[in-house]
């Protein structure tokens, strides 16, 4: 039977499939061909996959080879068994000090901070809280006069951060010392260099604001020891950046540099991945169990006591001058979205 026409002259499509003429665009398999349902194409392209993925690992191991046939034999195996880390992986940073910079250590012969390092003036410190501390906050104060030589604590009252720069500045303190606290835990730690510098800079600085947390009290550090009033050597380490050198130096000043070795005490300050670590130890020498064969004598052993108190610091700003939020201009601020872009990228 002959098939029915329109008007138009045309065969009734009635009844058939129209043709599928839009182009699909291919899907490129990478690591998982779950979605194709056909079984034999699903597994030829995982089969490419896996030999995709054992020719990169060939040509890699090629790539350390070669690596290895430049550095040498000894190189070569101590940096196969170095385990990477964040720290050994981190982003170069351009501003990274070199240990015999010329231009830096010139800097830093002459910075705000170069008397106390040379020891021709002896920090003197102002130590208050914010209005209202609690009791709790007290006992964090009571170990940081023992940890820092030259510390003076004065109630805070009802005077501004500005007000207390001034009257510390007339009194002869070169630091402030600002506690703030959170649910009666301190959280943070505003330090201000108040000494006008050499240049003729009446307004002293640089201020920093450093987060505080994971504060732990003397008494509650296993086995503590306690402190004594001798001045105690400083350890500044792991500051490496221009920034964290003027970080370094700046904690580095609230401490005098004669370290009086008898009291065998030593302050820490570890930069890690910007996290200060601040630790307070004392050097112990016992007899051990071995006996020196030349002169028969127990051979003498050494330990760190731990003296407290423990917490840790990240710097959130850099300002030059005394305290001034409102007209003063910073040095260094920490935007963290814009400035941590990646988890290797550190400023200290």
């Amino acid at each position: 039977m002959a098939p029915s026409k329109r008007k138009g002259g045309h065969a009734s499509l009635q009844g058939k499939k129209p043709a599928n003429t839009a182009k699909v665009k291919r899907r490129t398999v990478t690591t998982n061909p779950g979605h194709i349902q056909n079984k034999l194409k699903r597994s030829e392209m995982y089969a490419k996959y896996l030999l995709d993925k054992k020719a990169a690992k060939r040509q890699s191991r090629i790539q350390r080879e070669k690596e290895a046939e430049a550095l040498g034999e000894d190189e070569a195996a101590k940096k196969r068994l170095t385990p990477r880390t964040l720290d050994n992986t981190r982003e170069v940073e351009e501003t990274t000090v070199q240990p015999d910079d010329e231009e830096i250590l010139a800097d830093e012969a002459e910075d705000e901070f170069a008397p106390y390092f040379s020891d021709e003036i002896r920090p003197k410190i102002l130590l208050t809280t914010r209005p209202c501390p609690s009791a709790e906050l007290f006992h964090f104060i009571s170990d940081l006069m023992r940890f820092i030589p030259q510390l003076y604590y004065y109630p805070r009252k009802s005077y501004s951060v500005k007000e207390i720069c001034t009257f510390g500045s007339n009194r002869k303190f070169t630091h402030l010392i600002v506690l703030s606290e959170k649910s009666k835990v301190c959280n943070g730690m505003l330090i201000s260099h108040l000494r006008p510098s050499t240049a003729g800079n009446c307004l002293g600085g640089p201020t920093a604001f450093f987060k505080v947390s994971n504060v732990i009290p003397s008494t509650d550090v296993p086995n503590n020891g306690s402190a004594t009033s001798h001045v105690p050597e400083l350890n500044l380490h792991g500051f490496t950046t221009r920034l964290g050198h003027r970080a370094g130096r700046f904690l580095g000043s609230l401490f005098p540099h004669n370290a009086q070795f008898q009291g065998r005490q030593v302050a820490t300050f570890h930069n890690q991945r910007d996290f200060i670590f601040v630790r307070h130890h004392r050097y112990v020498f016992e007899e051990g169990p071995h006996v020196n064969k030349e002169n028969g004598k127990k051979k003498t052993k050494a330990r760190l006591q731990e003296l407290g108190p423990r917490f840790t610091l990240k710097m959130r700003w850099l300002q030059e001058g005394t305290f001034d939020t409102q007209f003063g201009e910073y040095e260094w601020f920490h935007k963290r979205k814009e400035m941590d872009t990646t988890r290797r990228k550190f400023h200290l």
